[in-house]
This record gives C-alpha cells, structure tokens and sequence, in this order.
C-alpha cells in the first residue's frame, strides 16, 4: 500500500486473531505431570516436559478428544489423519528447543463461529485449529519485558496441553475481535474443555494492516490476497483478555493510521502489548515469515481421527440453549442471554424452573441472584452448593410467606454475605409477613397519625401515598407487601 494511496482516501483496519486456549485436563500433553496449579515454581515437572534426553513423549487422549469437541463445535473439517511437527526456535521457556506442534495436518481446519456485534450476526471464519504444547512462564523482574531488571523461567506450565485457533482476517473493527473471544470462550465453558478463572488460560496474538477502505469489496467485504500480501503487517503479542485485545487493536489502529497520514510508512514487526498503559511498544522486526525448520515429530505417530467426531459428542451450546429457552419458558432475549451466559447458570436456573413459574425463575436468577454476585464479584460456581436454599427463598415469595422486598434485599444478602438458610434469617428478623387485620390496623393508623400528607393527597399530590407507605412498612416491620399496602390506603382515603 503506497503511503500517497492511502492519503487520499479513507483507511480501514483487518485484523486476524491467533487464540491460544489452555484446555482442562488433568495431565499434560505428552507426560503424566498435573497441570494443577501450585505456587511452588518447577515442581510439576519431569523429564519429557522439561525436555532431558531420552524421554519420550505420550500422547494424551483426553487432549485430542477435546480439540474434537472444540472442531464439532466450531463446524470444523476433521481429517481422516493427524499428526505433529517439531517447530524449532529458541526461548528461555522452551526446554528442549522445539515445540511439538502442529503444521500442515492439524487436527481442525476451515471452521466458523457466528457473533453477535452490536446488534448484527457475523460469521467468522476460522482457518485452523492445531494441538501444540504451552511453553513455560517467564516471570520479569523489576519492570516489564521492555524494562525488567532479570527474569525466573517456571516451568510448571511447560507441556500443558494448548489449541492455537487461528481466524482469517475477517475483523475490521478492534470490538469485533473482543465479541469473538468473548464468544469463543463461552463456547468453550460449554463443552467443558476450558477454565476462564486460570491464569494464562486464554492468551491472543492479534495481527492488524491498516488498508484503504477502498481495498474492501462494498458487497461482501472480502479483500484479495494481493492487498493483503501487500499491507504491513503487525503482530501484537501479550494480550490475555477480551478487554485487552479490543484495547491493543483500538490503540495499534489510532498509531497506524496516524503515521500513514503524516506520510511515514508502517514497519512490519512484532510489538509486545502493555497492559498498564493500554498502549504498545516494538519487540522485534518482522521483516520476512521466521524459518522455524518444521519436521516430522518423529516419536509420535500419525493419529488417526476419521471416527472420533461421530463418536464424541457434544452438549448444548449456548446459542441452541438460549434459542430453546425462548421457546420452552417463553423468555425474552435479554433474560434468555443473561441465564445462558455460561453453563452453569444455565443449569441452575433450569433447576429452579423446574419448580417454579418460569418468569419468576428468571426474575430471581436473572437479576436478583446474578446482580448480587456481580456486586460482590462472585460466580455462580460459588454457590452451586447451595441450590436447595435458594430454592427455598423463591418458595417463600411464591406463598406469599415473605415479601419480595425482604427477600431480595434482607435475606438473599444475608445467605451470600454470612452463610445463612433463609428460614433462619426470617425468624431471626421477624420477617414472615403481617396478617391481614394487622395491616389493616397500621393504614389506619397511619391516616390518623399523618393529617398532613392525607391533605397533601386529598390535594392531588399522590407522592404522598409513599409516604404513608413507608409509613405502614414501619409500623409493620416490613412484612406488609408495600402493592397491598398501596391499595388498602387509597381505597380507605378515596372511599
């Protein structure tokens, strides 16, 4: 692209992701060491990980059945026949010099996930998705990688099995690039082969070109292979969240496009993101596709895979999940969105469904339970424990034993923040709701107390009636349902 060109007319951002996804089992890759983690560095470790001659790598089952999953879900081609490949370069958190990877027969290839961004469904594609072993941790001293002082080496992580998903560049906008990670992590919470809460779980490089806008085909915005070959490319490493991709990308297209219009050109390189500042600073040049001498991983043979996607299944993914929620409970999209945000809000409220009136099962999931998590920064993987007890909470408010308003902003705190049964919480405050006489007593009582705010609502101030309101909720303690109160006082003062 020549700097004049994209002068003159206006200038447009493609973005490809690489997503490295850290996927659950409970050995690694290639040996038995536990991929738990443990503040002890170096200890879940042996010979085949940290690469000691002699040892020989197994491969581990539970790893390709999960990159199975992963193609099923993403509507991969699964080929007959898979194998792996030595990528030879060095770096301090690689043991033995090479990686054992994936290169021209991988294991998932040409796949596609539908997102959702502002409103508008868009489906990208993705060009392939290999196994590969996670190197080690590097840990900077005193600074970050551009300023540490030294760096420790852990090589706790070394060997943990990994899938590199690599999209096409179908991204033309940093909030996009977020929509799909966040997209693909949920699908991936689904199948059960992903934990977002680990440390270095997800981890993205995120390639940008600032092309001209006339470059894009206005129809079905492809862009030929020439333009792109002929676009400097940058590749942005160290991005380890939704937020932080969006944020790198937003960051590297505002300086792109910045030298392009002060007539400077765009290096070609590697830039390392920083997280703190929001920005990003250069690593290394890129000036020609690294020769990483790929060969034949010579003691692991050739898997064969042809079987394993008709013989593994999958679960519900989210999209099925909320569109049968709509459907089944007659949810909104907001409510059937919120409760199939992951899995296991899902569950739990299918659970209290099963029990309860739909609507009220949504209302009390939905935005009652999740918005107390939210405040206190809690998952509901927490409370997973406890269905029974706030099944019972929603069994008082459905007989009428407690008020709504109790119950949300009394009881259910009190479950989450000390650890109580709601039936213990209602008797200890008192809560069970007045009987019938007994708030008929408190209106009456209001009205005669209050001679001031019923010649405000007799004046056509109705604000008034909410004072009497609370009015009537003191004297009761509470426990009168405020919508009964309401109407027992207008019909008493309109009578």
């Amino acid at each position: 692209m020549s700097t004049q060109a994209a002068q003159e007319g206006d200038l447009a951002a493609v973005i490809g992701l690489e997503v490295h996804v850290q996927l659950e089992t409970e050995t690694k890759i290639f040996c038995g060491c536990s991929t738990e983690p443990t503040e002890e560095p170096n200890t879940n470790v042996c010979p085949v990980c940290l690469g000691l001659p002699g040892a020989l790598p197994v491969l581990n089952e539970g790893a390709v059945e999960a990159a199975v999953k992963v193609g099923k879900a993403i509507d991969a081609d699964i080929p007959e026949e898979t194998r792996f490949h030595r990528k030879n370069y060095y770096y301090p958190d690689l043991p033995k010099n090479f990686q054992i990877t994936q290169y021209d027969e991988p294991i998932c290839r040409d796949g596609e996930l539908e997102v959702s961004v502002e409103g508008e469904r868009r489906t990208v594609r993705i060009r392939r998705a290999h196994l590969e072993e996670d190197p080690g941790s590097l840990q900077h001293v005193g600074g970050g990688i551009d300023t540490a002082t030294h760096t420790r080496v852990n090589y706790n992580r070394a060997g943990t099995p990994l899938m590199e998903i690599v999209t096409k560049p179908d991204f033309r906008r940093p909030a996009e690039a977020r929509a799909f990670l966040a997209k693909l992590e949920e699908v991936l919470e689904y199948l059960g082969v992903f934990d977002s809460q680990r440390d270095g779980s997800l981890r993205v490089d995120a390639n940008l070109s600032i092309i001209p806008e006339a470059e894009i085909d206005a129809e079905d915005g492809s862009i030929s292979e020439e333009t792109l070959a002929n676009a400097n490319r940058t590749e942005v490493k160290n991005i380890s969240s939704h937020k932080g991709a969006e944020t790198a990308l937003a960051y590297e297209e505002t300086r792109q496009k910045n030298l392009i219009r002060r007539g400077k050109g765009v290096a070609q390189e590697t830039r390392h993101f920083n997280e703190t500042h929001g920005s990003t600073v250069s690593m290394r040049s890129k000036e020609a596709e690294k020769d990483y001498r790929y060969f034949e991983e010579a003691d692991l043979p050739p898997l064969q895979v042809s079987d394993w996607k008709e013989r593994i299944p999958i679960p519900e993914l989210p999209d099925a999940r909320r569109e049968r929620f709509k459907a089944e409970y007659g949810l909104d999209d907001e409510s059937a969105s919120k409760l199939t945000s992951t899995k296991q809000v899902a569950d739990f409220y299918e659970n209290v469904a099963e029990e309860f009136d739909p609507d009220l099962a949504a209302t009390w999931v939905a935005d009652n339970l999740l918005g107390e998590l939210n405040y206190r920064d809690m998952e509901i993987t927490e409370i997973e424990g406890r269905l029974d007890e706030f099944t019972r909470l929603v069994e008082l408010v459905a007989a009428d034993e407690i008020t709504t308003k109790n119950a949300e902003e009394i009881v259910l705190r009190r479950m989450l923040d000390e650890g109580e049964q709601p039936d213990d919480i209602v008797e200890a405050e008192g809560l069970g709701k007045t009987d019938d006489d007994a708030v008929a007593q408190a209106v009456s009582e209001a009205i005669a107390e209050n001679p001031e705010a019923v010649a405000d609502y007799e004046d056509g101030d109705d604000g008034a009636i909410n004072f009497l309101v609370g009015q009537v909720m003191g004297k009761t303690g509470g426990s009168a349902d405020p919508g009964t109160v309401n109407g027992l006082l207008r019909e008493e003062l309109d009578g």
